[in-house]
């Protein structure tokens, strides 16, 4: 099995949040564990939003090293316009639609998709994936 983990599954390594044990449980199942490019982007943007001095420099040094463990879809013109189409379709936001995108770039149905955005898991399981977490 491959197991996609967006941002909001992710943010949970680093911040005490709701579901945060449960996150830890689910990436453990996985040896195969895959997020889009623009993950590295909206995880930092939040822990800089949310945490300050060494709580951040802390978290900061944990994603860099767990990120570097994750097979990462690359945001090239394939991958954007999958996103563009789902998007159009569904009427998902931007980010979602990459991460949804994403997913379909590397199986699809046959791809795991933990999240914790309710609307992006809804939409997600109406295109067929399957969805842990939300």
């Amino acid at each position: 099995m491959t197991l996609y983990a967006d941002s909001s599954a992710l943010l949970k390594r680093y911040i005490d949040e709701p579901d945060a044990a449960l996150t830890e449980e689910i990436l453990a199942t996985d040896p195969d564990l895959v997020t889009g490019r623009h993950t590295v982007v909206e995880v930092r943007r939040n822990l800089a939003r949310l945490l300050d001095g060494r709580a951040l420099a802390s978290a900061r040094r944990e994603f860099d090293r767990d990120i570097g463990s994750f097979a990462v879809v690359e945001l090239d013109a394939d991958t954007c316009e999958v996103a563009a189409v789902l998007a159009e379709q569904t009427g998902v936001k931007t980010l979602d639609a990459l991460h949804l995108g994403a997913v379909q770039r590397v199986g699809g149905a046959a791809v795991t998709m933990l999240t914790f955005d309710a609307q992006q898991a809804r939409v997600a399981r109406n295109l067929g994936f399957t969805v842990v977490g939300a």
